[in-house]
């Protein structure tokens, strides 16, 4: 490090001093912030001992700071472009494997070169910032190197910092007159907008401090005026947010969103810095706190606001600039409003699939009866479209159409297939969770809800084999009365029952795969529910001239409502019959090993396998067949309900750490009242309603 030191030319604006320097600041390991600390308080002692050495840098660094463009590193670091979701995502995708050029023009290239590391953020915050001010004041107090030429460091940050604040003020106002953002807040255009009002303020701001920089006489007005259009903007934006969840949204509006809040923020920042009233406050965070508690611990006085704010920008500016290329950060600030939406249409769906009483959960029973009548329908078809002997592509697309059409028929009628309860009814324990912030959470309260929803899905995988079963038996035994032969030969059939045994074969496995299917569905569904609300889909399909022309208008209405209200359903339905159709053909092309296990399938093709062999079958292939579809449907449901609820909490950023007492709570339910915990309490009175039995929606 001395021999570095001893190298700084302060005639010299090259920067490669600048990155051996930090090189020998930076530990081997990313977190390790003794070393790191140790290294930075090294330097430290080293510029106190050597005046020259400190005037060398000060010298060096005024002239690298001096001779390069500051306005970008505030105003493109950390905050998102304009050029729209996916072609940003594009464009660092790219840029992950084959960064930009860098110059020597602007402030950002220098950091991109001295700050190359991802990781290097770590250890930047990791040090206590007492210790980077401690050297800041040591480069900043030495007096310049003779011979140096003169810089204006200050006139240069403030100059940068003032031309973000116009450039941020400009790009806010456009994004908040986007005509998107205006859809969603039509009464903006009733009033004078916020964002344009804000770019008035900031302008009238930035011509009195211009005049206050070329030396003219009087006061700068303060910025309190400005910061209530900012808030004003802020007020706005938490607005749209909220009516996206009764409105939708989209992935090109939740970006914007972003866009704005991040550019607000910079925008408080930066006032706060150049203000020269001292009527600009700044806001308090996180990294203000911990600035002044490490200034405690190490014994010395906690900085003013405006070192501990140009501190914490600055470590701001340093992480966002090491992930600026990092997908996974674009996805996570644009995706979680939308995943919200999501789930949120889920958990409104999900209320319709918790039964409160007996009578409703016979209302359940009836409505997944019926589902299990069709399916069984369906699981003779795929055996006769097996016999066709088709190409794989071409079974596929059969098989598909008949899942896709039979799931669509059963939500039209309002029935239910079990194993589509999960996907809804996770999102609504999850908003039970929201509900209570996860802190003070009634456990009991939630146990009650999970001990309903575990019933309910118990009572409608057993309405669906109550039916199935029976329905695949008759339509076996029909086909061999009618015809003489057995719908299935005995090899396909003893294949049917090694394909439903969870030890010998990869049943299990493949109910698994189902259950991610199951789960992709509840996503597909919740996503064209939240894409009906935002595209206003009734209002667009009632404009259908052609359409009103043969149905009538009130008949246009009706099928209008009724398509918004359950888009989400049939492509969800539509989807998962597409993925079950398919995935054991992609399973053959690819060579893996793909398949699905379904359990009313299952349960249909058990009953169809036991015709065929004319029931002579040992007792215990009987009971492991059972026990087969059984364990088939369980692991349908585990999955397909955790990642659902998984989802669920992290589109709501909560954390549920309380699984223990809720388990305890259940069974102290179990222990005190058996029967009530299967099947529910009786039912309190004659007008106790039944739940809306639903289609898989």
């Amino acid at each position: 490090m001395l021999s570095t030191l001893e190298r700084i030319d302060p005639h010299d604006g090259r920067i490669d001093v600048l990155v051996e320097l930090v090189d020998q600041l930076r530990p081997r390991q990313s977190r390790d912030a003794d070393y790191a600390t140790a290294r930075l308080r090294l330097l430290c002692q080293l510029l106190k001992a050597n005046p020259n050495r400190a005037s060398a840098l000060h010298s060096y660094m005024a002239r690298l700071l001096d001779s390069r463009r500051h306005a970008s590193l505030y105003t493109d670091i950390g905050i998102l472009s304009t050029d729209g979701f996916f072609t940003e995502l594009k464009t660092r995708f790219a840029y992950r494997f084959l960064p930009p050029a860098l110059g020597d023009t602007y402030l950002a290239d220098a950091i991109d070169q001295v700050l190359y590391c991802e990781t290097d953020y770590l250890w930047v915050k990791a040090v206590p910032a007492v210790y980077w001010l401690q050297l800041y004041d040591l480069v900043h107090d030495a007096a310049p190197a003779a011979g140096a030429p003169p810089a204006h460091v200050k006139r240069t940050t403030a100059l940068g910092m003032l031309e973000a604040i116009r450039t941020l003020s400009c790009r806010v106002c456009a994004l908040g007159l986007e005509p998107r953002l205006l859809r969603s807040h039509a009464e903006i255009e009733d009033f004078d907008s916020p964002f344009l009002m804000q770019n008035i303020e900031v302008n009238d701001y930035l011509d009195g401090y211009a005049r206050l920089l070329d030396g003219a006489e009087g006061d700068l007005d303060d910025a309190r005026h400005l910061l209530v259009m900012l808030d004003q903007c802020d007020a706005v934006v938490a607005k749209i947010r909220r009516n996206a969840m009764n409105h939708g949204t989209s992935v090109a509006l939740t970006y914007l969103l972003v866009a704005l809040s991040q550019s607000i923020d910079r925008l408080r920042k930066l006032l706060f810095l150049v203000d020269v009233s001292g009527e600009v406050p700044a806001a308090p965070t996180r990294d203000l706190e911990m600035i002044a508690s490490d200034a405690v611990l190490a014994g010395v006085a906690p900085p003013g606001q405006h070192r501990a704010a140009a501190m914490s920008l600055a470590r701001e500016l340093v992480e966002a600039h090491n992930n600026k290329y990092a997908v996974r950060d674009l996805v996570a600030d644009n995706i979680d409003l939308l995943a919200r939406n999501v789930t949120e249409n889920a958990s409104r769906t999900g209320e319709h699939y918790v039964a409160d009483t007996r009578r409703q959960l016979g209302s359940m029973f009836v409505s997944s009866a019926g589902a299990g009548l069709i399916v069984g329908v369906m699981a003779l078809f795929k055996i006769l479209f097996g016999y066709l002997r088709a190409a794989p592509l071409v079974e596929a697309f059969l098989v598909s159409l008949n899942y896709s059409v039979g799931f669509v028929l059963i939500h039209v009628l309002h029935f239910t297939i079990a194993t589509k309860q999960p996907a809804m009814t996770a999102s609504r324990i999850a908003s039970e969770l929201s509900a209570k912030d996860g802190r003070n959470l009634d456990i009991d309260s939630m146990a009650e809800l999970v001990n309903k929803v575990f019933r309910t899905q118990t009572v409608a995988v057993l309405g669906n084999l109550a039916t199935v079963i029976p329905t695949a038996w008759a339509i076996s035994s029909g086909w061999q009365y009618m015809t003489g032969q057995h719908l299935v030969s005995t090899q396909k059939a003893l294949g049917l029952l090694h394909d439903i045994d969870p030890l010998n074969s990869l049943a299990l496995f493949y109910a698994a795969i189902a259950g991610v299917c199951l789960f992709v569905a509840g996503l597909i569904s919740g996503y064209y529910d939240n894409k009906a609300l935002y595209t206003r889909m009734a209002q667009r399909v009632s404009q259908l001239r052609w359409l009103g022309r043969r149905l009538g208008r009130e008949r246009l209405g009706r099928f209008a409502a009724y398509i918004e209200n359950n888009l989400g359903g049939l492509m969800g339905n539509f989807f998962f019959g597409i993925l079950l159709g398919t995935m054991p053909t992609v399973g053959y092309l690819l060579g893996l090993p793909l398949d699905i296990r379904h359990v009313t399938f299952s349960a249909a093709n058990f009953s169809t396998a036991m015709v065929a062999l004319d029931y002579n079958v040992t007792w215990r292939l009987v009971a492991l067949s059972v026990a087969g579809f059984f364990a088939i449907g369980t692991v349908n449901l585990v999955v397909s309900f955790g990642l659902a609820l998984w989802v669920a909490l992290r589109a709501r950023e909560i954390h549920f750490d309380q699984g223990i007492q809720l388990l305890s709570s259940l069974g102290r339910r179990f222990v005190a009242a058996p029967i009530q915990f299967f099947i529910g309490p009786k039912d309190r009175g004659p007008d106790e309603s039944g739940i809306q039995a639903r289609g898989t929606k």
